[in-house]
């Protein structure tokens, strides 16, 4: 096997940071700074199905992002909504079957249409899984599953392993590698669960300006470290 394939993560997920403080850093405001993030998301798709990645997963809009102001989080949904629209055509010519997990109660029915439409469109597609967080969070995701857990279960004893199954993500793998722009050093309410073993890169550059070389030396340092799972 060529050795670039060696040791890929099977599940990469991105938490896009510092879209805001790109934007300030050139006197624009914050959705000038959503607004050119297309790019890296474009180039962090395009690398995970050269290298053969199965699932990439984008933490894309928070369940914390509404406390932002109205105009930015109606921006910032709107733009969510053109790029997949705009975008959709690509993604099914390149094999890539969306899927969307998050609380969509809170969107329009237009917007929870586009969203819909995506997953019908690429249902049958069999490369790149790409995984939209949308109005997601971590705390969320758990106390769903605690909820059905209370009315589905009886016998609790082996409970954790079959909490995954809860989970909104219980079709997909945990995630092996997550990365965080914007040099913050958190994991922001995303997958909780999910990154009990996970790898953690954080990478001290404005989401706006990821591309294919950063996932790489990503990926690179991923490849160095030795995963134990708790072992020795």
């Amino acid at each position: 096997m060529d050795d670039k394939f060696k040791k890929i993560p099977n599940h990469i997920a991105i938490i896009m940071d510092g879209n805001g403080r790109w934007a300030r850093s050139k006197g624009k405001d914050r959705i000038y700074g959503h607004t050119n993030a297309k790019k890296a998301i474009r180039e962090s798709i395009e690398i995970c199905g050269e290298l053969k990645v199965q699932y990439l997963s984008l933490f894309t809009f928070s369940t914390e992002n509404w406390n932002r102001p109205s105009i930015e989080t109606k921006a910032l949904v709107k733009l969510i909504e053109k790029v997949m629209k705009e975008e959709l055509n690509d993604l099914i010519k390149n094999n890539i079957k969306i899927k969307v997990i998050g609380n969509l109660s809170k969107f329009s029915s237009t917007t929870k249409n586009t969203f819909l439409d995506g997953i019908s469109k690429t249902k049958n597609n069999t490369g790149l899984n790409l995984v939209l967080a949308i109005n997601y969070s971590g705390k969320w995701d758990i106390i769903n599953a605690i909820k059905e857990v209370k009315t589905k279960e009886k016998d609790f004893s082996k409970l954790e392993e079959k909490f995954q199954s809860y989970l909104s993500t219980n079709d997909i793998p945990d995630p092996e590698l997550i990365i965080r722009t914007g040099g913050e050093k958190r994991i922001s309410n995303f997958y909780l669960w999910q990154a009990a073993y996970s790898e953690f890169i954080f990478a001290d550059i404005f989401w706006p300006d990821f591309r294919k070389k950063n996932l790489n030396n990503a990926i690179f340092e991923f490849q160095k470290r030795k995963r134990r799972f708790g072992g020795l």
